[in-house]
């Protein structure tokens, strides 16, 4: 992160507090797709995961992150250094000493890691104990989210591709679709995984069950309200974490709309092609999983490239969820893993080909100029380097580390909790205290 001046870090930190609407809208949408008997306990685990990550992160993780040019620890291979681990202090206590910026940089990644911990709550729906998501959210905090941040934001080895080995300008992710999302949606897949499907989901050897939420308008208003805070995330982090320059937010902004707006017309199209009518809860992941993909290109592609990158997330969403639903077995309620894993692999993928295709990434500071030129398409393998660890070292950490919490607390409800509903299971009261909640057939076995 270089030096800011005094206006930039007033935007940034404009910017820096408009992002929990992103907590908002992502806590409204897990509740909206959870059942109606399991609301205030999707509600309560959204507050205390946010909660949980922002103590772990700032008590250790922002030193396994670590902030340039703070201390980190590197490794020397072919003669060349290759930083692996931050070596910040505990507690947040070296940091003050530090610019302004590094404190804005802190806060944005509290929120950052508190988006990332809410990501898996929707996949867990209905079944996942509180205890089980505060405790994997302190695992995400503390450990899995901090180490990959340090690896792409914090000038680690992915950051570095560029320099060691003339890989473009190494790993690079504007807005957080890999470090805050596909992160997240990795995680996300090692709870489903642990945690094995809702009761009655596959009764039926022919077809899974359909569990719809019990409130779509939640998640629809929760697309709205995190919209503007999506916007400023995407901001922040390109002119902290990319150099770009406050004069790019508007443009930034423009392909962040327009991503998620041509993501959520594809799943719309895709559902009435498919199934004969549009879907309401594929349309609001479409708009999210254009969000997604936007977090990677905003800063370094024009309106038309994002609008390609967004219908391209929008039609991935819909056979994402379709294939993990009927193919792999995998029960995930809110659809997370494929807006958010996909999709933010996706936006990765998209940055070392549409980018470059276009013209985009010479020079971070200035959307306009960003040009490849020749000896540059190595961005591409730099992208894939990136996509790579994610499947194949964040997942299998985030499962491990998972598996042994699990060993150690069961993260699953019993079956006569989940059949009585988390909310008076695990709270002792219900959301609508008003209202007879219907009976769920399916589960009846």
């Amino acid at each position: 992160m270089t030096a800011l001046d005094v206006s930039t870090l007033q935007m940034c930190a404009l910017w820096t507090m408009l992002v929990p609407l992103v907590l908002a809208g992502m806590a409204l949408m897990n509740v909206g797709f959870g059942r109606a008997r399991g609301a205030s306990h999707a509600m309560v685990a959204s507050l205390t995961a946010v909660a949980v990550a922002a103590l772990v992160y700032c008590f250790c993780g922002a030193a396994v992150q670590g902030f340039r040019p703070g201390a980190s620890h590197a490794a020397i291979l072919g003669g060349k250094p290759w930083n692996w681990l931050g070596g910040g202090p505990l507690l947040l206590s070296g940091l003050r000493r530090m610019d302004s910026g590094t404190g804005i940089a802190v806060l944005l990644q509290i929120f950052s890691v508190g988006i990332a911990a809410l990501i898996p709550i929707s996949t867990g729906a209905d079944r996942w104990r509180l205890r089980g998501s505060c405790l994997s959210s302190a695992l995400l905090a503390g450990f899995i989210f901090p180490l990959f941040a340090h690896w792409v934001w914090g000038g680690g080895w992915l950051a570095q591709l560029g320099s060691n080995y003339g890989l473009g300008h190494g790993f690079v992710d504007a807005g957080g679709a890999g470090t805050i999302q596909a992160v997240g949606g990795v995680s996300a897949l090692a709870v489903a995984w642990l945690l094995g499907p809702r009761r009655g989901k596959y009764a039926q050897p022919a077809m899974p069950a359909a569990i719809p939420g019990h409130n779509i308008v939640y998640v629809l208003f929760g697309c709205a309200v995190m919209t503007p805070g999506w916007i400023a995330l995407n901001c922040a982090g390109a002119v902290l974490w990319n150099g770009a320059m406050v004069t790019q937010a508007p443009w930034i902004a423009v392909n962040t709309v327009l991503a998620a707006a041509a993501a959520s017309l594809a799943t719309v199209a895709m559902t009435r092609v498919r199934f004969g009518k549009p879907d309401a809860s594929l349309c609001a992941n479409g708009w999210v999983g254009g969000l997604v993909a936007s977090s990677a290109v905003c800063a370094f592609v024009g309106p038309v490239s994002a609008m390609v990158v967004g219908l391209v997330a929008g039609v991935l969403v819909t056979f994402a969820v379709e294939l993990l639903e009927l193919r792999l077995g995998v029960d995930d309620a809110g659809g997370a893993i494929s807006v958010h894993a996909v999709c933010g692999l996706w936006g990765l993928f998209s940055l070392g080909t549409i980018a470059w295709a276009t013209g985009g990434l010479e020079g971070a500071a200035r959307v306009q100029d960003l040009r490849f030129g020749a000896g540059q398409s190595g961005q591409l393998l730099a992208q894939l380097m990136g996509i790579a660890t994610l499947v194949g070292c964040i997942l299998p950490l985030a499962y491990g580390l998972n598996w042994m919490l699990d060993r150690l607390l069961p993260q699953r409800v019993e079956v006569r909790g989940e059949r009585l509903g988390m909310d008076l299971h695990e709270l002792g009261a219900g959301a609508y205290p008003e209202f007879v909640l219907h009976s769920d057939e399916f589960s009846q076995r």
